[in-house]
């Protein structure tokens, strides 16, 4: 009798049912729990995710087998490495009716014309971070990249500086700063830029991708080269700490990278159709708004500006004008000798 009753309540529950579960690699502190919980809430799934801090580590761990993501969030260059290796699937826009709140202005971009693979997530720019009150004690500039470059500039910040340890990103400032393309391949103009990262690099307190924010917070570094919504983090925080001083950050003079950031499907992923839901999800402005207002990016949604607090739309190192995207540029992918060349010099930069 027991056996029968057993399997008279299994009968009445009905089969078991899997929860379907997302796979999303993607940058750290690149969307907030609470839009997380919404999204497994409609669709009735299960959202986990793997982080990195760069695009490199991101291109390596895949080169090395890792396999199963459903959704990456990778920037145009690495868009464009993904699709040349043929590592994505093309996006049904059919699936994808709010693909209409992104702006004209970042579709159809080089990296992947038509969108075939990639739809626009955020965007943010690498600029200089600074520390409002030392460098005003100090009467140093802000706004161009000699700040981190010039000795004689350095020399009143020794110890309290970081850059990136990022090849693409600290050889783009550098470029920059010595008026070449960030796309230039030219290997006499990379070794200009890593002679001037060399002659700088005695005055640096680190090369820091990660732990900056925390830093500049507290007040242990006085100047950073970093991204946009991490200056806006860290600002953030310095006030909520009541720090006697705030985070400035300002695109210097001389242009600055711009970095869009996309969703795209890994071909390894299982979830296809899920992971179109969540990109049709994430389009819709309140949830698109939702990651501006958490890390202060920049955001290419025109639906998500109704909610945007006014303190981020309105400043203009998060969202520039037309005349400052004018100074920003788009990292293109380098082909396999370019590539070559650039970690060789990359790692003569990181042992000497």
């Amino acid at each position: 009798m027991r056996r029968l009753l057993l399997a008279l309540a299994l009968w009445l529950a009905g089969p078991a049912q899997a929860v379907e579960t997302l796979y999303l690699y993607n940058w750290n502190n690149y969307i907030s729990d609470a839009t997380v919980a919404r999204f497994e809430a409609r669709c009735g799934c299960k959202v986990v995710q793997d982080y990195y801090s760069d695009n490199e580590e991101m291109l390596a761990k895949l080169a090395a087998g890792a396999s199963g993501y459903d959704l990456i969030v990778p920037t145009g260059n690495a868009v464009e490495a993904l699709i040349r290796s043929r590592q994505l699937r093309p996006i049904d826009k059919a699936k994808l009716p709010h693909l209409k709140n992104i702006k004209p202005e970042f579709l159809d971009r080089f990296f992947d014309p038509g969108n075939r693979y990639s739809v626009p997530y955020a965007y943010t720019v690498t600029l200089i971070g600074y520390n409002t009150a030392h460098i005003r004690e100090l009467g140093l500039p802000t706004d161009t990249w000699a700040l981190i470059f010039e000795p004689k500039y350095l020399k009143k910040l020794k110890g309290r500086v970081t850059v990136l340890d990022s090849q693409r990103e600290l050889m783009a400032a550098a470029m920059l700063y010595l008026g070449h393309d960030i796309n230039d391949t030219d290997e006499a103009k990379w070794k200009q830029a890593r002679d001037l990262i060399l002659r700088a690099k005695p005055y640096w307190a680190a090369f820091n991708a990660s732990s900056y924010i925390k830093e500049l917070t507290v007040g242990n570094i006085w100047v950073a080269h970093g991204y946009s919504n991490d200056m806006f983090q860290a600002n953030a925080d310095a006030q909520a700490a009541g720090r006697p001083f705030a985070i400035g950050y300002a695109s210097p003079k001389e242009g600055a990278v711009l970095a869009l950031d996309s969703m795209v499907l890994h071909k390894t992923g299982r979830h296809p159709e899920l992971a179109l839901r969540f990109i049709d999800f994430m389009l819709e402005g309140e949830n698109s708004a939702e990651l501006t207002n958490l890390i202060g990016s920049g955001n290419p949604n025109r639906d998500a500006l109704r909610t945007i607090r006014p303190e981020i739309s309105d400043n203009p190192a998060v969202f520039p004008d037309a005349a400052a995207m004018e100074r920003l540029a788009m990292m293109r992918d380098l082909d396999r000798k370019s590539r070559r060349v650039l970690n060789r010099i990359w790692t003569e930069i990181k042992l000497r």
